[in-house]
């Protein structure tokens, strides 16, 4: 038996579109995997300038956010039930996080526990250990081939990684959107 959406899930997740349509977070590339279905998304991630990940579109990635997991009790996780999800996160905030995982990974509580040993190694070493940085950076200019291949223009400066919104009727210059400055 499949449960069906309320439509009060609907009208949530169709104005957060909506936002993102008008006012995208810089850094993603957002879109429905079919118009007709408001839960299936195809969310790519822009690795940002100046930092290891530049230059890559990571889209074909599982990603395991623990924000994304029930509030409970968890020993194993290494996380408190406050940390995980929250009725007050949304599609923009739960972006914003991803985002700001590629600059200041979790350590603590990874996904990944081989990156995150090798990435504590690199950053402890101040960069003599270069096994990290350089599977990192072979990675994005891998992901970056696939996305030309795609047609998909990746950003590579600070300008161009950062969005404009769509201009508002009234002829006001369209804000300019970026927390990495």
């Amino acid at each position: 038996m499949t449960a069906t959406p309320s439509s009060s899930a609907v009208r949530a997740l169709s104005l957060e579109y909506k936002s993102l349509q008008e006012e995208p977070v810089e850094g993603f590339r957002v879109k429905l995997l079919n118009e007709d279905n408001l839960f299936e998304w195809e969310v790519a991630i822009f690795g940002p300038p100046d930092t290891l990940y530049q230059g890559g579109y990571f889209k074909n990635g599982d990603l395991c956010i623990s924000i994304l997991h029930p509030p409970v009790d968890d020993p194993q996780s290494g996380e408190l039930p406050c940390e995980r999800w929250n009725p007050t996160q949304n599609v923009r905030t739960i972006l914003l996080s991803v985002i700001s995982l590629l600059n200041e990974p979790n350590t603590y509580s990874p996904a990944n526990v081989d990156a995150s040993v090798m990435y504590r190694r690199w950053r402890d070493s101040h960069g003599k250990d270069n096994e990290y940085p350089n599977i990192i950076r072979r990675q994005a200019q891998a992901a970056k081939a696939e996305a030309e291949k795609e047609g998909i223009i990746v950003p590579l400066t600070l300008e161009e990684y950062c969005i404009k919104a769509k201009t508002k009727p009234t002829g006001q210059e369209p804000q300019v959107s970026c927390w990495l400055k």
